[in-house]
Parts: structure tokens; C-alpha cells; sequence
């Protein structure tokens, strides 16, 4: 089964309506068919919450979140071996450590980065990755 990892923009596009919300849509409905895992690190997952919470307040937050809980994206947590991944990966290619979340599970599931955040392009082609129009 094909596997994708959503970064926090990934989320932002579907949530936002962004160009790139058509292609998250059509991996989530693939998911609700039971052909792709959409999967999430904890650590995204709550970025997302908290860009919302402080550019439109807690309500909106909230409701937002609330709304993305029935999604078949399941948010993996921040194990002591992800967290180091994520350090390594942070280390090796200067990214956010947040990103670095996303990238460790993509690689670890061996699934699809989901994103439209540029900087991910410093990995090269040590994963795939699914580009988001902006």
C-alpha cells in the first residue's frame, strides 16, 4: 500500500484551500478507500494547531482541529528513535527541526512527503516527495 507523509503545509493546504488542496484531497479519499496510509508526526500535527492558534485565536484553532480529527491521517507520536532521526536529519541537512519530523517518518515508513515547504528540496533525493502547488 502507498504511503504519504503530510507536513504541516500539506495540512495548511487542504485546511486553507491553497492551490495545493486538490492533491491532498485525492490522497485523503484514497485513504478513505483503503488504498494509501496518510500518516503525520505528533510534532506537525501540533504545528498546525499552533499557526492556527496564533494567527485566528484558540476558538479557531480548536475548530479547526476538530474538523481535521475524522481524516484517515494518523498521527504517529515522537519516539525517543524518531526524535533522534529527526536530530540527525536536522544536523545532516539544516533544516527546522519541526521538518525534520516529517522527513524522519517519510523515511522511516518509506512513504511520500507531502508538502509544498521549499526548504525540504536540501534533502535531494534522499526521499520521494509529493511538491504542493503554493
Amino acid at each position: 500500500m502507498k504511503a504519504y507523509v503530510f507536513d504541516a503545509s500539506a495540512l495548511f493546504a487542504f485546511l486553507q484551500r491553497k492551490p495545493g488542496a486538490p492533491k491532498v484531497s485525492d490522497i485523503l479519499k484514497e485513504a478513505v478507500r483503503g488504498h494509501t496510509q496518510v500518516l503525520m508526526s505528533a510534532v506537525n500535527y501540533g504545528e498546525v494547531y499552533g499557526r492556527i492558534l496564533r494567527d485566528h485565536g484558540a476558538e479557531r484553532a480548536l475548530t479547526s482541529m476538530l474538523a481535521v480529527q475524522p481524516l484517515p491521517i494518523e498521527i504517529l507520536d515522537a519516539t525517543p528513535q524518531r526524535v533522534f532521526q529527526a536530530a540527525d536529519i536536522k544536523a545532516k541537512y539544516k533544516l527546522y527541526y519541526v521538518d525534520s519530523f516529517a522527513a524522519a517518518l517519510a523515511l522511516e515508513q518509506k512513504a511520500t512527503l507531502v508538502t509544498s515547504d521549499s526548504d525540504f528540496r536540501k534533502l535531494g533525493h534522499s526521499l520521494a516527495v509529493l511538491w504542493l502547488k503554493v
